[in-house]
């Protein structure tokens, strides 16, 4: 019986399955960098708002403190939006009659409340509480990134769940004192700056964080990273 394929046709079907492997993986890899980037985590996007608020200038320019306005950061799993009458306190009395605080204005009047676009927004199905992360020691700025340097408000990093893993099962990093949480130009401890806790200096952040761990009553790296504890 004669042969009905030629010879090369295993050299090219070897070829063809060896190849496919190459492009299942590389197609798998472009899936991952789309779902890292701004594309879907919108990190670095600036959403429209229906006032052109700056944290720059408020925060930096005339130092109000984050809690003035997010008044339940502290107590509460949500950080909170401002109301109107928090805003009408200073522009009551400045900028009274700015066109781009007409919203402001007319929602006080009206008691309409402003529509914000919410900047950082995690799906509803992870459960995140601020109140937690303040009270163990994470600064505002570790996930919020240099919010007192944003003209306008951008998702610093990208909240998804390996970024959140990758301070979990390493909190020592990002631990600071409790009263540096707020301090949005805080700087790590070194040999030049240390930071002393409870009468300790410390001149390495792995040093200082594990103190704060224990100090703090940090839940163990196995507790944090169980899936019950965001997921519920």
């Amino acid at each position: 019986m004669s042969q009905i394929f030629h010879r090369s046709t295993n050299t090219l079907s070897r070829a063809t399955i060896f190849g496919a492997v190459f492009v299942v993986a590389a197609l798998g890899w472009v899936a991952m960098e789309v779902q890292r980037s701004p594309y879907i985590t919108y990190a670095g996007v600036r959403k429209p708002q229906p006032v052109p608020f700056s944290h720059q200038h408020h925060v930096t320019g005339l130092g109000i403190d984050c809690r003035y306005c997010h008044t339940s950061v502290e107590t509460s799993s949500f950080a909170g939006i401002p109301p109107t009458k928090t805003c009408m306190n200073c522009h009551s009395q400045i900028w009274t009659n700015a066109q781009l605080l007409e919203p402001v204005r007319t929602s006080y009047k009206t008691g309409e409340s402003l529509q914000w676009t919410r900047v950082n927004q995690l799906p509803d199905f992870v459960y995140f509480n601020h109140s937690i992360h303040i009270n163990k020691g994470v600064g505002c700025n570790t996930c919020h990134g240099p919010v007192d340097l944003m003209p306008y408000m951008y998702q610093q990093e990208s909240l998804q769940m390996e970024w959140c893993l990758g301070c979990h099962r390493a909190a020592q990093k990002n631990l600071r004192p409790r009263d540096q949480v707020f301090n949005m130009r805080y700087q790590p401890p070194s040999g030049a700056t240390p930071v002393v806790v409870d009468g300790h200096s410390y001149t390495d952040q792995e040093e200082l964080g594990l103190a704060l761990i224990k100090k703090y009553n940090v839940r163990s790296v196995k507790d944090i990273t169980n899936c019950s504890t965001c997921h519920r």
